[in-house]
Protein backbone atom coordinates (compact mmCIF):
# COMPACT_ATOMS: atom_id res chain seq x y z
CA UNK A 1 0.00 0.00 0.00
CA UNK A 2 3.38 2.38 0.16
CA UNK A 3 2.84 2.80 -3.43
CA UNK A 4 -0.74 4.30 -3.11
CA UNK A 5 0.64 6.74 0.03
CA UNK A 6 3.55 7.52 -2.64
CA UNK A 7 1.00 8.69 -5.51
CA UNK A 8 -1.02 10.90 -2.80
CA UNK A 9 2.05 12.46 -1.31
CA UNK A 10 3.68 13.23 -5.00
CA UNK A 11 0.33 14.69 -6.87
CA UNK A 12 -0.20 17.20 -3.72
CA UNK A 13 3.78 17.73 -3.53
CA UNK A 14 3.73 18.89 -7.50
CA UNK A 15 1.20 21.38 -6.34
CA UNK A 16 3.30 23.16 -3.19
CA UNK A 17 6.17 23.28 -5.29
CA UNK A 18 3.89 25.61 -8.13
CA UNK A 19 2.69 27.59 -5.41
CA UNK A 20 6.52 28.33 -4.38
CA UNK A 21 6.72 31.28 -6.49
CA UNK A 22 3.25 32.76 -6.21
CA UNK A 23 3.11 32.01 -2.67
CA UNK A 24 6.40 33.25 -1.21
CA UNK A 25 9.25 30.23 -0.94
CA UNK A 26 9.91 27.95 1.60
CA UNK A 27 8.35 28.91 4.52
CA UNK A 28 5.20 28.48 2.53
CA UNK A 29 6.31 25.24 1.50
CA UNK A 30 6.81 24.27 5.14
CA UNK A 31 4.01 25.11 6.30
CA UNK A 32 1.61 23.25 3.65
CA UNK A 33 4.23 20.02 3.95
CA UNK A 34 3.46 19.57 7.39
CA UNK A 35 0.19 20.80 7.29
CA UNK A 36 -0.86 17.40 4.99
CA UNK A 37 1.54 14.75 6.21
CA UNK A 38 1.39 16.05 10.30
CA UNK A 39 -2.24 17.38 11.10
CA UNK A 40 -3.94 17.68 13.92
CA UNK A 41 -7.38 15.13 14.26
CA UNK A 42 -9.19 18.65 14.55
CA UNK A 43 -7.39 20.27 11.86
CA UNK A 44 -8.27 17.37 9.48
CA UNK A 45 -12.04 17.22 10.29
CA UNK A 46 -12.34 20.54 9.90
CA UNK A 47 -11.16 20.72 6.82
CA UNK A 48 -13.20 17.73 5.66
CA UNK A 49 -16.35 18.75 6.57
CA UNK A 50 -15.89 21.80 4.03
CA UNK A 51 -16.03 18.90 1.55
CA UNK A 52 -18.90 16.71 3.43
CA UNK A 53 -20.54 15.35 6.57
CA UNK A 54 -18.48 12.12 7.22
CA UNK A 55 -19.59 11.89 10.39
CA UNK A 56 -21.09 8.69 9.89
CA UNK A 57 -18.89 6.70 7.96
CA UNK A 58 -17.79 3.26 10.14
CA UNK A 59 -14.90 3.13 11.78
CA UNK A 60 -13.34 0.46 9.54
CA UNK A 61 -12.61 3.78 7.34
CA UNK A 62 -9.99 6.44 9.18
CA UNK A 63 -9.73 10.10 7.14
CA UNK A 64 -6.05 10.27 6.58
CA UNK A 65 -5.63 13.38 5.12
CA UNK A 66 -7.91 17.05 4.34
CA UNK A 67 -5.90 19.31 2.86
CA UNK A 68 -7.23 22.40 0.93
CA UNK A 69 -5.23 24.59 -1.75
CA UNK A 70 -5.26 26.55 -4.66
CA UNK A 71 -8.48 26.59 -4.50
CA UNK A 72 -9.66 22.76 -4.19
CA UNK A 73 -10.19 20.80 -1.06
CA UNK A 74 -9.51 17.07 -0.90
CA UNK A 75 -9.80 14.18 1.85
CA UNK A 76 -7.92 11.11 1.39
CA UNK A 77 -9.20 8.28 3.58
CA UNK A 78 -8.06 4.77 4.00
CA UNK A 79 -9.96 1.02 4.48
CA UNK A 80 -7.40 -0.03 7.47
CA UNK A 81 -8.02 -3.78 6.43
CA UNK A 82 -7.20 -3.58 2.96
CA UNK A 83 -5.40 -0.88 2.66
CA UNK A 84 -7.55 0.66 -0.25
CA UNK A 85 -7.93 4.29 -0.54
CA UNK A 86 -10.84 6.94 -1.24
CA UNK A 87 -10.17 10.53 -2.14
CA UNK A 88 -12.71 13.02 -2.23
CA UNK A 89 -11.63 16.45 -4.54
CA UNK A 90 -13.49 19.35 -4.28
CA UNK A 91 -12.97 21.38 -7.58
CA UNK A 92 -14.39 24.59 -6.18
CA UNK A 93 -15.57 26.22 -9.35
CA UNK A 94 -12.85 24.79 -11.61
CA UNK A 95 -14.86 21.97 -13.69
CA UNK A 96 -12.23 18.81 -14.35
CA UNK A 97 -14.68 16.16 -14.60
CA UNK A 98 -18.47 16.22 -14.45
CA UNK A 99 -21.28 13.31 -14.10
CA UNK A 100 -21.75 14.02 -18.46
CA UNK A 101 -18.03 12.94 -18.75
CA UNK A 102 -18.61 9.66 -16.62
CA UNK A 103 -21.59 8.78 -18.36
CA UNK A 104 -20.33 9.41 -22.42
CA UNK A 105 -19.44 6.98 -24.70
CA UNK A 106 -15.83 8.56 -24.55
CA UNK A 107 -15.68 8.60 -21.07
CA UNK A 108 -12.03 6.84 -21.32
CA UNK A 109 -10.63 9.97 -23.72
CA UNK A 110 -12.47 12.37 -21.21
CA UNK A 111 -11.00 11.10 -18.37
CA UNK A 112 -7.33 10.86 -19.93
CA UNK A 113 -7.52 14.92 -20.90
CA UNK A 114 -8.51 15.66 -17.38
CA UNK A 115 -5.52 13.25 -16.21
CA UNK A 116 -2.82 14.89 -18.58
CA UNK A 117 -3.78 18.42 -17.28
CA UNK A 118 -2.09 17.31 -13.47
CA UNK A 119 0.64 15.12 -14.88
CA UNK A 120 3.34 14.71 -12.12
CA UNK A 121 6.73 13.43 -13.96
CA UNK A 122 8.10 11.12 -11.45
CA UNK A 123 4.03 9.34 -10.82
CA UNK A 124 2.42 9.71 -13.97
CA UNK A 125 -0.38 7.58 -15.50
CA UNK A 126 1.25 5.41 -18.15
CA UNK A 127 -1.90 3.83 -18.92
CA UNK A 128 -5.53 4.26 -18.51
CA UNK A 129 -8.15 2.04 -19.27
CA UNK A 130 -12.02 1.71 -18.19
CA UNK A 131 -13.66 -1.59 -17.65
CA UNK A 132 -17.25 -0.88 -17.36
CA UNK A 133 -19.77 1.32 -15.62
CA UNK A 134 -21.80 1.24 -13.41
CA UNK A 135 -23.44 2.96 -10.54
CA UNK A 136 -23.06 3.62 -6.54
CA UNK A 137 -24.84 5.77 -4.03
CA UNK A 138 -23.03 8.66 -2.64
CA UNK A 139 -24.30 12.44 -1.43
CA UNK A 140 -27.83 11.27 -0.86
CA UNK A 141 -27.66 10.34 -4.33
CA UNK A 142 -27.55 7.92 -6.96
CA UNK A 143 -23.86 8.52 -9.06
CA UNK A 144 -22.11 6.78 -12.29
CA UNK A 145 -18.69 5.75 -11.75
CA UNK A 146 -16.28 3.95 -14.22
CA UNK A 147 -13.84 1.24 -13.26
CA UNK A 148 -10.32 1.60 -14.39
CA UNK A 149 -7.49 -0.22 -14.06
CA UNK A 150 -4.06 1.82 -15.17
CA UNK A 151 -0.09 1.89 -14.62
CA UNK A 152 1.72 4.21 -12.71
CA UNK A 153 5.33 4.96 -14.51
CA UNK A 154 8.40 5.00 -12.32
CA UNK A 155 6.30 3.53 -8.94
CA UNK A 156 7.38 -0.01 -7.93
CA UNK A 157 3.88 -2.69 -8.61
CA UNK A 158 2.44 0.33 -10.10
CA UNK A 159 -0.62 -1.74 -11.50
CA UNK A 160 -3.81 0.39 -9.85
CA UNK A 161 -6.83 -0.64 -10.24
CA UNK A 162 -10.27 1.71 -9.14
CA UNK A 163 -13.67 3.84 -10.02
CA UNK A 164 -14.02 7.31 -10.64
CA UNK A 165 -16.69 9.23 -10.46
CA UNK A 166 -19.02 12.70 -10.33
CA UNK A 167 -21.68 14.14 -7.66
CA UNK A 168 -22.94 17.46 -7.62
CA UNK A 169 -23.63 18.53 -4.17
CA UNK A 170 -26.81 21.02 -2.70
CA UNK A 171 -24.72 23.94 -3.22
CA UNK A 172 -23.73 22.35 -7.20
CA UNK A 173 -20.20 22.16 -6.68
CA UNK A 174 -18.72 18.61 -8.40
CA UNK A 175 -17.24 16.38 -6.01
CA UNK A 176 -15.01 13.80 -8.11
CA UNK A 177 -14.60 10.42 -5.89
CA UNK A 178 -11.82 8.12 -6.31
CA UNK A 179 -11.35 5.04 -5.21
CA UNK A 180 -8.34 3.12 -5.91
CA UNK A 181 -5.88 -0.31 -4.91
CA UNK A 182 -3.34 -2.45 -5.67
CA UNK A 183 -4.19 -4.09 -9.24
CA UNK A 184 -6.25 -7.43 -8.19
CA UNK A 185 -7.46 -6.44 -4.85
CA UNK A 186 -9.90 -3.15 -5.08
CA UNK A 187 -13.26 -3.94 -3.83
CA UNK A 188 -16.33 -2.22 -4.73
CA UNK A 189 -17.90 -3.42 -1.86
CA UNK A 190 -15.99 -1.18 0.35
CA UNK A 191 -16.02 1.73 -2.09
CA UNK A 192 -19.61 1.55 -2.11
CA UNK A 193 -20.03 1.34 1.87
CA UNK A 194 -17.77 4.48 2.13
CA UNK A 195 -19.24 7.02 -0.23
CA UNK A 196 -22.80 6.04 0.65
CA UNK A 197 -22.29 7.49 3.91
CA UNK A 198 -20.78 11.08 2.42
CA UNK A 199 -23.62 13.64 2.95
CA UNK A 200 -23.94 17.22 1.67
CA UNK A 201 -23.38 19.63 4.30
Amino acid sequence: MGCLKNITRAIFLTIIIMGFVAFGGKDWIRNQYNDFVHPTHDMMMEKAQKIGDFSKIDKEFEIEKAAGIFGYNAVVAEHKASGQKMIVVDSGKKTILTTEDIKADDSETRIKNAINKFKYQAAAIEEFNVIEKGTMNSYGQTVPYVKFKAKIKKIPSGDISGIISVVKDNDGSDKILVSVSQSGKYSQLISNEFFKEIKSK
